[in-house]
């Protein structure tokens, strides 16, 4: 029988009440703390309605509040029952903020720490303790309550072979295990899917938008690693693909492998290992070191075989993308202004044209109008989505996943005139995307040293966008890749040749419109006649910018003449795999522009 949130917030309550407890915290987050959370592990969605990807809920027996950040203070209120539910911003009012203002000291706070960073614990631990009664739980109520909950979807297991990868799981454990030697460490745990299915040169599709498989793993200073999944799903050939050192445990083994580490020097990044493992192993007495985890670094900086693989999914992505694009302009210079769900589709239905495309790497934003302004934007979360309209702009976010690579680009096009301010804002945005991708940069430099050329220009004319200019991009794997990135955070990571990161600085105007321009761009050496060595960018993503947002007079001649090489590359690359009628429309597209 479905049940109203009004009934799934009084089934917590009287959990709480059965069992003693004045507070229970429900994030969105699952045990394997990714972006993407399976459907059949998305408790907050069940207890509150709201589909956002980031946020959490505290019940306690007479009242409940949901947090979250700026993306979703619109969304949250559509979704969300005001009834039940006060809303309060994640980071203005943190929710354990909130919990020591509702409830009396000593209060008995409830949570499951599998769905918590160690990192989130210490800070808990810091907020609430000694006033508060931070309770673990060894079971999650949610999951009792939930009487339709979803069955798990288990995919088949995907063998990447060294020509799509580039290097055999055997040395990628080698090369990892002496970063554990090095920080003098015994091993290391490794919980972000993303890092397992690197290391051991597997994919899956345990979870939309992200190819891989829901599991475990330690890795040990000899390169022998226990891998904690299902057996009876690994292909026949799974041994002999890992050669040996791989043992697999079945996933409730996890608990008894962890204490045979008493005694161990244990690596425990407090990023992305959930809480769970670090009391287990405590318990048990192993020394715990906290460090980020190992498999970062390496599987950041992709390796030749992996880059061929980059640049290939990128123009077979191009491809589909300028089909769509030729297509959404005939479809608007006939008067067929489509919808945002009608457009998202048509660009998915170009993207499958390519047999190898394995899934898209998230979901499509697509956005008309002034539903752009809001930067991580979903027509599935609208009640109904939006057309196009004449003299407006359209923003679409979107990308693939293939075996040899992953994209993510997005592009803001005229639907009609555009204005004169749409035009200044457009080009704003534009030469701060051609400052990131002409940078050069001594060994050493972080992303937050690159944010500041990507703002300049908007900031000259007292404009920002409050998102990062640049994440890290994986190689068949997470579109979100860490640690690389370029924005305001100062995180000290230096960018190293062979990461891919994107360009995507933007400007949005509440209720009239958003603009961002994104590529993915491969962090490259430059050669000079200087005295140290330089870096810099290359783009990966072919597809035309639109000219007609541009304000040619506000280029200066070196941002013109990067502009329509980026351009002459398109052509050069796409012309030869499109249709004449898609070949007359990009000719058009990529033509060189010039001042005056």
């Amino acid at each position: 029988m479905h049940q109203s949130i009004s009934e799934r917030v009084q089934a917590v309550r009287t959990w709480l009440a059965n069992n003693n407890y004045n507070a229970i915290i429900i994030p969105h987050e699952d045990e394997y703390l990714g972006e993407y959370v399976p459907t059949h592990n998305e408790r907050l969605l069940w207890l509150t309605g709201f589909t956002g990807s980031a946020g959490c809920a505290v019940i306690t027996q007479d009242k409940a509040a949901i947090f979250v950040d700026g993306r979703y203070t619109v969304q949250v209120r559509k979704q969300v029952p005001e009834s039940e539910f006060e809303y309060r911003h994640l980071i203005e009012e943190p929710a354990l903020d909130w919990i020591t203002q509702q409830l009396p000291t000593n209060s008995k706070v409830a949570f499951d720490p599998r769905m918590h960073t160690g990192a989130w614990l210490v800070q808990a631990q810091l907020k609430l303790s000694p006033n508060y009664n931070l309770s673990v739980l060894t079971t999650n109520p949610i999951d009792e309550l939930w009487a339709d909950r979803p069955t798990p979807e288990l995919s088949s297991v995907r063998l990447m072979s060294n020509e799509l990868v580039g290097q055999s799981s055997r040395d990628k454990r080698a090369e990892v295990a002496k970063r554990i030697i090095d920080q003098d460490a015994d091993c290391a745990i490794i919980t972000a899917l993303d890092s397992i299915c690197w290391l051991l040169n597997i994919r899956g599709l345990d979870v939309s938008r992200l190819p891989v498989v829901l599991s475990h793993a330690i890795i040990h200073s000899d390169a022998s690693v226990d891998f904690f999944f299902d057996e009876t799903r690994l292909p026949s050939e799974f041994n002999a693909h890992v050669e040996s050192g791989v043992k697999v445990h079945a996933p409730d083994a996890l608990a008894n492998v962890l204490s045979e580490q008493a005694g161990k020097k244990v690596i425990v990044d407090p990023a992305t290992n959930n809480s769970w493992f670090g009391l287990q192993l405590q318990n048990c007495g192993a020394n715990i070191i906290n460090a980020a985890d190992p498999c970062l670094i390496p599987k950041a900086q992709k390796n030749p075989i992996e880059i061929k693989g980059m640049k290939a999914c990128h123009v077979r992505d191009g491809v589909a993308m300028v089909k769509f694009l030729s297509w959404l302009d005939g479809q608007v210079n006939q008067g067929k202004l489509k919808d945002e769900a009608q457009l998202s589709d048509q660009l998915q239905s170009f993207r499958e044209q390519d047999s190898s495309l394995v899934d898209l790497s998230f979901d499509t934003i697509s956005a008309a109008g002034s539903n752009a302004a809001m930067c991580h934007y979903n027509h599935l979360n609208q009640p109904q989505p939006t057309q196009l309209t004449q003299d407006s702009l359209y923003l679409v976010d979107s990308g693939g996943q293939y075996p040899d690579g992953t994209t993510d680009i997005t592009r803001t096009l005229a639907i009609g005139e555009t204005t004169e301010e749409m035009r200044k804002q457009f080009t704003l945005v534009l030469k701060g995307h051609i400052a990131v991708a002409r940078a050069r940069f001594p060994k050493g430099t972080c992303g937050y040293q690159i944010d500041t050329l990507a703002r300049q220009h908007l900031w000259a004319e007292g404009y920002d966008y409050d998102h990062g200019t640049g994440h890290g991009v994986g190689h068949f794997l997470s579109v979100h890749e860490g640690p690389q990135s370029i924005s305001k955070r100062q995180i000290n990571v230096p960018l190293m040749k062979g990461m891919v990161l994107s360009n995507e600085p933007g400007y949005y105007r509440a209720d009239a419109f958003g603009i961002r321009i994104e590529n993915l761009e491969l962090v490259t050496e430059i050669e000079t006649n200087g005295d140290f060595p330089v870096l810099g960018f290359e783009s990966l993503t072919r597809c035309p910018i639109d000219y007609r947002n541009i304000n040619v007079n506000m280029l200066t001649k070196p941002e013109l003449s990067w502009l329509n090489e980026y351009h002459q590359k398109v052509w050069q690359d796409l012309s030869p795999l499109v249709d004449d009628e898609v070949k007359n429309w990009l000719e058009n597209a990529t033509m060189p522009l010039s001042h005056g």
